[in-house]
């Protein structure tokens, strides 16, 4: 078996296969959007205008495109992205999920317009709803349920986001990463969700529960965005304290989808935005000057990637492992649309294929 550090012999395999899934799950899924695959049929469940995933379908578009530099596939990408319109003005803090890596090309060199101007459009109407009083972008009200909630998967996407829009983008940013940083990490394990109450205060909420797999993922991801997009120089404990959590050498490598339940299932989604944040962070401590944090990150990101490609990618390409809701028994060992992306992403970056900023 290859080392973790042999990224040219594992990882090269293991994104070509994922391409090559990719290709399958396009022409399943037609104009729709992928959410879950069986683990055994492979057959995808899809959503009409992507749900809070969408933006991922999106992105994971645009890598392959990138990848291949094939003008037919960049064509696809960007006739997905366009698709991704509707969540502009939707009440949901999830527009960072859908609208940030949904539209990755426009940031770099030879970006696409038409996604670069969605992007813009969406960091205003984001920074619109960006409620000053409570210091953060609310959950909202798209999906049901209470709008004035704070949630850990608000995070990610929202605050680069924000980040990019003119007339106080950046402090929007800093304030709704900084406001869930201080709730989510009030307890231990952190608490993924909190309401707002009409006094200001905040109240814990029971859903998702302490323990769950993607909190301190999305919070590590959203951290490294808020240090190199928004130049955030002050948020060194929260850096540590998550990084303790997940990202330490004892740390489970793919972790379980809830903590506290014994031979429940793992969630391959959570370790492959683990790896990407990892990545990220090494960047981000380098150039910091601390050479040997930034050598122990890299390290860490590349190790999950190798354990996702050696013992849980399918012959067929398929990151499969990957838990969608413990609690409710839903695709709890499944191939998840956001863990493809992730994945495809961190070996993109250790083979070169893009960069940790790339989106």
């Amino acid at each position: 078996m290859n080392s973790p550090r042999d990224n040219r012999c594992w990882a090269e395999r293991a994104l070509a296969a994922l391409w090559e899934r990719v290709s399958v799950t396009a022409d399943e899924v037609g104009p729709r959007f992928p959410l879950y695959a069986d683990p055994d049929s492979g057959s995808w469940t899809s959503t009409s205008r992507g749900s809070w995933t969408g933006g991922f379908w999106a992105g994971l578009l645009w890598l392959r495109a990138l990848a291949s530099g094939d003008a037919e596939r960049r064509a696809a990408a960007a006739d997905c992205t366009r698709r991704l319109r509707y969540w502009v003005e939707q009440d949901t803090a999830t527009r960072g999920l859908i609208l940030w890596y949904g539209t990755a090309p426009a940031a770099g060199p030879g970006g696409d317009e038409a996604a670069g101007g969605l992007r813009a459009e969406a960091a205003r109407a984001c920074l619109a709803a960006y409620d000053a009083e409570r210091g953060l972008v609310p959950w909202g009200g798209a999906f049901g349920g209470p709008r004035l909630l704070a949630r850990a998967d608000g995070v990610p996407g929202l605050v680069p986001l924000l980040a990019h829009a003119p007339g106080g983008g950046k402090a929007a940013a800093r304030g709704h990463l900084v406001r869930h940083l201080g709730l989510c990490l009030a307890e231990d394990p952190p608490r993924p969700a909190w309401r707002s109450r009409p006094n200001g205060a905040w109240v814990a909420c029971s859903e998702p529960a302490p323990g769950w797999s993607r909190t301190a993922a999305w919070l590590l991801l959203a951290v490294a965005d808020g240090i190199h997009w928004c130049e955030e120089g002050e948020l060194g404990a929260a850096v540590r304290e998550l990084a303790a959590l997940r990202l330490a050498p004892g740390a489970p490598v793919v972790p379980p989808a809830q903590d506290g339940r014994p031979g429940g299932p793992v969630d391959t989604s959570a370790a492959a935005v683990e790896a990407v944040a990892a990545l990220k962070l090494s960047v981000l401590a380098r150039r910091a000057g601390d050479g040997q944090e930034g050598d122990r990150l890299a390290d860490r990101g590349r190790l999950i990637l190798h354990r996702l490609a050696t013992e849980h990618l399918s012959p067929s390409g398929a990151l499969l492992d990957g838990c969608y809701d413990a609690g409710r028994g839903l695709a709890t060992r499944h191939e998840l649309i956001w863990g493809d992306f992730f994945f495809a992403w961190g070996l993109a970056i250790l083979t070169g294929a893009a960069g940790p900023f790339t989106m």
